[in-house]
């Protein structure tokens, strides 16, 4: 009688499939949060594709409040200006524009970055951005799964297990493409997420019949990084050319090097068999010769070998549904694609995934409920529920040392208590902010009703007006200095240039107010000092009391 082979069989929390850029970030985000994660690549190693891309200012935001954007600001190429060209009556084209690459008045980072990689020649096969959360996750114990690609998922019916928390109503059945001595080739996974994050030509979409709709033809581009020889006068800036010969996208890069993104014609790359991208019928020598003619008259030439190259064909097309019962998601180019113009294919999947690891949606218009309440509003105007707080910079009151607010709110699964004591000196605002602070230590407060043995949920972070020299902060409730670390005055900064319109900025009054944000950096909920209630019904809402 022949043997039945063993599967072995295994629960997660989450589990995702594709190590993309969506895949890597979500499986970071969850690994700080201390999540049980996995996640699994059919590739046996890291990508050797596609290895340079822009990252938004947005995008640095949020890197940043993972502790992840220092090592990305010193790799990276910064691109501050933008250039436009288009045809001239001479048949070549001309400058028509060139402006800031970021034109946002809030950008934390007004500008735009190409990550390098730090030897061009020895890890051309690797993306800059993917080691830098690969490096992370490895930091906290979470590894990607290599040669291993899913076979079946099957999601249950049963709609009490769907709504139980608890339960894992998600089965995947894994299997192992190499034959390492002793592993098991194939695993069953029970798992309450599933995440896909595996790409244009998802298998988690697929297995759901998650149609993707928008542009019905796709565009093709060549892409190559080369380093140029030529008299075009922008081409260490980005640059949009349209010519009489197609779109051409330049986009500079670390040392001399320039990427090239070339529109082609479908007839010359597209085997009319298969109506896929074949890349025996043009190499890179047609595909340059195709930019020489878009940049004429100016002259283009390289210098040595093209150091990568490659044809790919993309709709901007979304998916019909992102989730499958709050319990299968996907993310990334899963659920969206773009065209090289929009430079979003990258920073969108990051943002989704960030997105995904707090569930109630970002930077979206929320209809007013106990989750959204908008009464207050007024008290700070800049500071907009669903919306991420913006930069700004307050003295810390210990020291008079600088910080950006940003830096405050790191997403470390902490939701974000903002006092905004106003002039705490004033003797009638300091009676208001001492009995809000007594309404607060009740122990019907959301600060003791959701807390856990030797932990808490909220980071409170006092912000007072008033001048550095003159403030003392151990006048301040206890409550309200946790640490002296936490305690920031808005004045302005030891050499008195920066600083100091906190309030005025984000539209807080004398009055002050409390600021409830998100652990993902978005504003959720704001408070009169005298009604801390209002905060207690907002986490009521979606927090449960610890068991």
């Amino acid at each position: 009688m022949q043997a039945v082979p063993f599967v072995r069989h295994s629960e997660v929390d989450v589990l995702i499939i594709g190590a993309g850029p969506a895949g890597l970030m979500c499986a970071n985000a969850l690994a700080n949060a201390r999540v049980n994660v996995r996640i699994v690549d059919q590739r046996a190693s890291r990508i050797a594709a596609g290895n340079g891309d822009g990252i938004s200012p947005r995008t640095i935001e949020l890197l940043q409040s993972y502790g992840l954007a220092e090592r990305l600001l010193k790799e990276c190429c910064q691109i501050h200006l933008a250039a436009f060209y288009n045809p001239s009556s001479t048949g070549g084209i001309e400058l028509t524009n060139r402006t800031l690459n970021v034109t946002a008045l809030s950008a934390r980072y007004p500008f735009e970055e190409l990550y390098q990689l730090n030897e061009i020649k020895a890890t051309l096969n690797q993306a800059a951005i993917q080691d830098i959360f690969l490096d992370s996750m490895t930091s906290l114990g979470v590894e990607v799964e290599r040669s291993t690609m899913p076979t079946s998922i099957e999601l249950s019916k049963d709609e009490d297990e769907l709504a139980d928390p608890t339960s894992y109503p998600v089965r995947v059945v894994l299997q192992r493409l190499d034959e390492s001595e002793g592993a098991q080739p194939e695993e069953i996974v029970y798992a309450k997420f599933v995440l896909g994050g595996d790409g244009a030509h998802s298998w988690t979409r697929k297995q759901f019949d998650i149609t993707m709709d928008g542009e019905q033809s796709d565009s093709i581009w060549g892409v190559m990084d080369l380093v140029p020889d030529t008299d075009f006068p922008d081409i260490r800036n980005k640059c949009l050319a349209q010519s009489n010969h197609g779109s051409l996208f330049v986009i500079p890069r670390e040392k001399d090097l320039i990427r090239l993104y070339v529109q082609l014609e479908e007839k010359d790359v597209i085997d009319p068999v298969t109506g896929r991208v074949d890349k025996d019928r043009m190499g890179p020598d047609q595909i340059f010769k195709t930019a020489q003619k878009s940049l004429e008259p100016f002259k283009l030439n390289q210098e040595g070998e093209f150091l990568w190259w490659t044809i790919y064909s993309v709709g901007q097309r979304v998916a019909s549904k992102f989730s499958i019962n709050n319990r299968v998601f996907i993310a990334g180019d899963a659920c969206h694609t773009h065209t090289p113009k929009a430079g979003q294919g990258m920073n969108a999947s990051i943002n989704d995934s960030h997105n995904l690891d707090f569930t109630s949606g970002i930077g979206i218009h929320y209809h007013p409920s106990v989750v959204v309440n908008d009464t207050y509003q007024e008290l700070a105007g800049s500071l907009v529920l669903g919306k991420r707080v913006p930069p700004c910079k307050f003295m810390r009151a210990a020291d008079g040392r600088p910080f950006e607010l940003q830096d405050l709110l790191p997403s470390d699964s902490l939701f974000k208590l903002l006092v905004f004591t106003g002039e705490f000196s004033d003797p009638l605002q300091q009676a208001r902010v001492e009995s809000m602070v007594a309404d607060m230590q009740k122990p019907v407060s959301f600060l003791n009703r959701y807390a856990t043995p030797g932990s808490s949920r909220f980071d409170i972070i006092t912000i007072s007006k008033g001048r550095k020299d003159e403030f003392n902060l151990l006048r301040l409730p206890a409550l309200l200095r946790p640490h002296w670390s936490k305690v920031f005055v808005d004045d302005t900064d030891p050499t008195a240039n920066f600083g100091g319109e906190g309030y005025s900025y984000f539209g807080v009054g004398s009055e002050g107010a409390l600021v409830a944000v998100r652990p993902d950096g978005y504003v959720g909920a704001i408070a009169p000092l005298d009604r801390a209630e209002v905060l207690d019904a907002y986490f009521a809402s979606f927090m449960k009391i610890p068991a």
